[in-house]
C-alpha cells in the first residue's frame, strides 16, 4: 500500500489514490497516520529526487495535486485540531505564510514555490495576491508562522516590500523573511530590505532554492548560524554595492541631453501614418496561438532550453515534450470552449516633443494635454556612445508620431481557475494561467505585426515567420512602462486614460500599476528604423527633480517610484539640486 502511493506520487498519477488511501486509512485506523505516514513519506521521496535534480517541477507540481486530492478524501474523517497545541507552539508542522504584496497581482511564481515548499512538508497559508503589510503580518501572528514569504513582479513591490519588513520590525518580529519575484534581487535584498529588518530576510532566486533556505532559517540546529552569516554577507554586499556606486561616474542631466542619440532624418525621415485614432481590432484566439513564443513558456516552468530544441534535449527533453503536450491540449480545449476572451486598443497620433518628453496631439494638430515622459541613460559613455532616451526616436523640431496599445487575453479566467482550485489541481491552474500569458504576448505581437503592415503602414511588404518575429527582426519597438528603457510604471496611468484602455478592453490598473487581469500587455509604438531598446542604468538626483517636475509630483514621490535606478540614497537628498 505505501508504495502504491509513493508511486503514485513520485509518477503524479491519479487513476488510484483514493482507493489506495482508503486502503491506508483502514490499515492505519487514523486518517492523520496515512498524511504524516505513507503520504508524506511519499512526497519526501518527490522532495528528494526534485532537490537531486531527478525530477522536474511539472512532474512536482502533478505530484501536488495526487497529495491534496487524497488529502481533501481524508478531511471527512479527520479528528479534530489540537488547538491547545497549535496554541503552545508544540505542533510539529512548520507553517510558512505566502502573500504577493500590496498592488501587485502576479501569483505563478508565488503558487510554485508553496507547491515545492508542501512537497517538503511544510504547511503553506497562502493569503492570495494584493496583501496589505498589515493583514500579512496579522495573519503571521495569528497562526505562529515559521517563515513568512514576500511576492511581486513589478518594481513598485520592491518598496511594498521594504514597507513590510520595517513594519514587522516596528511590531518586534523576528521572523524569518523570504524575498522573491522576477523584480526583486539579492542586491536589492541586502541594500534595502535587510537593514530596515533585524531578522533574517533572505532572497530566494526559484523555487528549488527555497527548500533548503527555509530548512537552514527555521531549524534549531542552523538558525542561528545562518542568522549571522546572511547578515554577514548582506553587509559584505551592501559595503561593496556602495564602493561600486562611488566608482561609477554620472554626467549631469544636461550633458547626457547634450550627447543624446542623433537620428539621421534625412536617410530617415518621419513615418507618417496611413490612419491616427484609436482602434479597437477584434482578436481570435486561434489567431494568436501561432504568435506564441513558447521559449518563456517553458522558462516559467524551470525548464531550461529553447523552443523546439527544448523537446529533444537529452536531460530535461521527455518532461519538456510531456508539458507540451498538455499545454497544446489545453490550448486546443480552451479556444473551443472559449474559456478566455481577448480585448485590445490601439492608438496612433501626431506628438510634439518637449525634451525627453511628448505632448499628445489631436488630428488637426492640436495640444490635447496629455503629455508621456521618458528617462534618459546619465551614465558616463565612451567616445562616440550616446546617453539614450525613448525621446531621442522622435524629431526634436517636427510633430512625429507616437502610438500606444494594450492587450489582455486573461478575460473570463475565474470560474475555470476557481474549478481548479477547488480540484486541489495546481498543475492545470498554473499551466492555464502561463497559456493566458502566453496569449497576451502573442497578442502584442500580433497587433504590432498589423500596425507596422496597416495601421502605422511603414512594413507594409513585411512578411516575418513566427521565429523572425521572436527574434526582433521588424523595424521599430514597444517598449511597455517597466521595460529597462522606461522603468517607471505611472506612465501606465497616462497610457490608459490616452487609449481609454479600461472602457474598451476592461484592463484595469492597481494602485501600483500593476494590470488587471494579470494577462494584459501594454506599451508605445515608435516606428522610427534606428529606435532600438537599452537599459537606463542609475540616475541621478538632477534627473529625478527633472522628472518630478515635468510629471507634477514630489522629488519623494518620483524617488519612490524611480527607487531601483537611483545612483544616489534618497536620504541623501540635497534640495538645492
Amino acid at each position: 500500500m505505501a508504495k502504491r502511493i509513493e508511486h503514485a506520487l513520485v509518477k503524479g498519477i491519479l487513476d488510484h489514490i483514493i482507493e489506495d488511501t482508503e486502503a491506508a486509512r483502514q490499515e492505519l485506523k487514523n486518517p492523520l497516520h496515512v498524511i504524516e505516514g505513507p503520504l508524506m513519506d511519499g512526497m519526501n521521496v518527490v522532495g528528494d529526487l526534485f532537490g537531486e535534480g531527478k525530477m522536474f517541477l511539472p512532474q512536482v507540481v502533478k505530484s501536488a495535486r495526487v497529495m491534496k486530492k487524497a488529502v481533501a478524501y481524508l478531511e471527512p474523517f479527520m479528528p479534530l485540531p489540537d488547538e491547545a497545541a497549535i496554541r503552545s507552539g508544540k505542533s510539529s508542522v512548520k507553517k510558512i505564510l505566502l502573500a504577493t504584496v500590496k498592488g501587485d497581482v502576479h501569483d505563478i511564481g508565488k503558487n510554485i514555490v508553496g507547491v515545492v515548499l508542501a512537497c517538503n512538508s511544510y504547511q503553506i497559508i497562502d493569503l492570495g495576491v494584493m496583501v496589505e503589510a498589515e493583514k500579512i503580518i496579522d495573519e503571521a501572528v495569528r497562526q505562529q508562522v515559521d517563515i513568512i514569504g514576500l511576492s511581486g513582479l513589478i518594481t513598485p513591490s520592491l518598496d511594498e516590500m521594504v514597507h513590510v519588513a520595517a513594519e514587522m520590525e516596528r511590531r518586534g518580529l523576528q521572523i524569518p523573511l523570504l524575498i522573491g519575484g522576477a523584480t526583486t534581487s539579492r542586491i536589492h535584498t541586502a541594500v534595502k530590505i535587510d537593514p530596515v529588518y533585524s531578522g533574517t530576510v533572505i532572497h530566494v532566486t526559484d523555487a528549488s532554492k527555497s527548500v533548503p533556505i527555509a530548512g537552514d532559517a527555521i531549524h534549531e540546529e542552523t538558525r542561528e548560524a545562518y542568522h549571522r552569516e546572511i547578515k554577514a554577507t548582506y553587509q559584505a554586499l551592501r559595503e561593496e554595492h556602495e564602493a561600486k556606486q562611488q566608482v561609477k561616474k554620472l554626467v549631469r542631466l544636461q550633458e547626457a541631453r547634450a550627447n543624446g542619440f542623433q537620428v539621421d532624418w534625412q536617410q530617415h525621415p518621419i513615418q507618417v501614418p496611413k490612419q491616427l485614432g484609436i482602434f479597437t481590432p477584434e482578436l481570435d484566439l486561434n489567431t494568436l496561438r501561432a504568435y506564441i513564443d513558447w521559449t518563456p513558456f517553458f522558462q516559467t516552468w524551470m525548464l531550461s532550453g529553447r523552443f523546439p530544441k527544448i523537446l529533444e534535449d537529452q536531460v530535461v527533453g521527455a518532461e519538456a515534450r510531456k508539458l507540451y503536450a498538455d499545454a497544446t491540449a489545453m490550448l486546443d480545449t480552451l479556444i473551443a470552449e472559449e474559456w478566455l476572451s481577448a480585448k485590445a486598443v490601439i492608438g496612433i497620433f501626431p506628438v510634439r516633443r518637449q525634451g525627453d518628453s511628448v505632448t499628445v496631439l489631436d488630428a488637426a494638430g492640436q495640444e490635447t494635454g496629455r503629455q508621456f515622459h521618458f528617462l534618459r541613460q546619465q551614465g558616463q559613455k565612451g567616445k562616440g556612445v550616446p546617453n539614450r532616451s525613448l525621446a531621442d526616436y522622435l524629431h526634436p523640431e517636427q510633430v512625429d508620431y507616437l502610438g500606444g496599445f494594450a492587450v489582455t487575453t486573461g478575460l473570463g479566467m475565474e470560474p475555470k481557475l476557481a474549478e481548479y482550485e477547488a480540484n486541489g489541481d495546481d498543475y492545470s491552474s498554473i499551466l492555464f494561467k502561463a497559456l493566458a500569458d502566453r496569449l497576451a504576448e502573442a497578442g502584442a505581437e500580433y497587433l504590432h505585426a498589423r500596425v507596422r503592415q496597416g495601421y502605422w503602414g511603414y512594413a507594409p511588404e513585411e512578411n516575418l515567420d513566427n521565429e523572425a518575429l521572436i527574434k526582433e527582426a521588424y523595424v521599430g519597438i514597444r517598449p511597455a512602462p517597466g521595460y529597462p528603457a522606461c522603468p517607471e510604471h505611472s506612465e501606465k496611468e497616462a497610457l490608459f486614460s490616452w487609449l481609454e484602455v479600461p472602457q474598451r478592453t476592461g484592463i484595469t490598473l492597481t494602485d501600483s500599476f500593476a494590470m488587471l487581469p494579470t494577462s494584459a500587455v501594454s506599451g508605445f509604438y515608435f516606428a522610427h528604423p534606428e529606435a532600438r531598446y537599452f537599459g537606463l542604468g542609475k540616475i541621478a538626483e538632477d534627473q529625478v527633480a527633472d522628472y518630478a517636475a515635468r510629471k507634477g509630483v514630489s522629488v519623494a514621490q518620483a524617488e519612490r517610484w524611480l527607487s531601483p535606478n537611483l545612483a544616489y540614497s534618497p536620504s541623501l537628498h540635497i534640495a538645492a539640486v
